[in-house]
């Protein structure tokens, strides 16, 4: 299932085995795509999914929070780099975009500012998006790692989009992905509690 538009924001998804354990959902796929690429990995069995479904429904929730002082900052891959350089560099900066380290950290945290990876091996392709909520409109910044800690410049997306179409296709994904999974024959797991 794919909803949105691929060449600007979609998530796309397939459930290939559902479950009636919740913090499971099902065994499948999410990708998704900013500005004509994809993130994630397509294959039938990449994840369990329900962490992917639970954190569309956090932001659903958070809507408008997913805003940090550098939000706006044009370079794009600066931005990509500086989140790598803070959170997994062996020898990071003391500041990013003049804001110490450790509050900059804290702050792309508290604030969900990265998307994905959400926790499921949906995003074990090396790929990370970070969400930004700009007034209205939500700016999306995608990438996936090159061989060291910093983006591969040939995967690096940025794309800005009104808050009512990014925030209703998250709903719009959610929904169907809930009838989806509501309407698939279960496999139980034993010793399931959820």
């Amino acid at each position: 299932m794919i909803i949105g538009n691929t060449s600007r924001f979609a998530i796309e998804s397939s459930v290939t085995k559902a479950y009636e354990r919740l913090s499971f959902r099902g065994l499948g796929f999410l990708v998704i795509h900013v500005g004509g690429v994809s993130y994630g990995r397509p294959s039938a069995d990449s994840t369990m999914l329900a962490c992917s479904f639970d954190e569309v429904e956090r932001r659903i929730a958070r809507r408008g929070t997913h805003s940090v002082p550098f939000a706006a900052e044009p370079d794009a891959g600066k931005i990509a780099d500086s989140f790598r350089d803070a959170v997994y560099g062996d020898k990071p900066k003391v500041s990013y975009f003049g804001i110490p380290r450790v509050q900059f950290v804290e702050m792309l945290y508290l604030k969900r500012i990265v998307w994905a990876p959400d926790g499921d091996e949906a995003f074990d392709d090396g790929s990370y998006i970070l969400q930004f909520d700009i007034q209205d409109s939500v700016r999306l910044i995608a990438f996936r790692c090159g061989p060291g800690l910093f983006h591969d410049p040939t995967t690096l997306t940025d794309v800005s989009l009104q808050a009512e179409d990014f925030y209703g296709l998250l709903q719009k994904w959610h929904d169907a992905f809930g009838a989806e999974w509501a309407s698939s024959a279960k496999e139980a797991e034993s010793g399931s509690t959820d």
